[in-house]
């Protein structure tokens, strides 16, 4: 009979949850930015139905992400540059809804009443924003202490 820690099978539990919310979120987001791998695109534009079905898909990832990493640090403190990623993180996902949904909120180029488009401002801007949380990714994983 093997001995398990008591918290090995809740951490590991944790970890299959955030991996799976991640592949979900992928899916997600590609289902958003691509519909037409799934068969599914009927405009030749991204719209707002797309655009905010690849941002819940990017929300996903990060939230997915955010709890596999959290786990990983086991318990321990985190450093200040853990801290600092999280942040990066979410800031990073701001960045992405607030640049993908410009037109919906009024200062992109074509505001309400115009058809929204993704356009290739909005493109750089969500692009800035996936780099910033995959930075935020970075500072998160914990690094291996050494023995002394």
């Amino acid at each position: 009979m093997s001995e398990r820690q008591p918290g090995k099978n809740a951490r590991q539990f944790r970890i299959r949850f955030g991996l799976i919310i991640m592949l979900i979120g992928l899916i997600t987001f590609i289902l958003g930015a691509e519909p037409s791998l799934f068969g599914m695109d009927r405009s030749p534009v991204l719209g707002f139905v797309q655009i905010a079905v690849f941002l819940v898909g990017l929300a996903m990832i990060c939230v997915g992400g955010y709890i596999t990493l959290n786990t990983l640090w086991n318990g321990r403190q985190k450093t200040i540059a853990a801290d600092f990623g999280l942040r990066l993180v979410s800031t990073g996902y701001v960045i992405a809804v607030f640049t993908g949904m410009a037109d919906v909120f009024g200062f992109g180029t074509h505001p309400f009443p115009k058809i929204p488009y993704f356009g290739p401002w909005q493109v750089v801007g969500v692009m800035i924003g996936e780099l910033i949380v995959v930075v935020g990714f970075i500072l998160l994983v914990p690094i291996p202490e050494r023995n002394r």
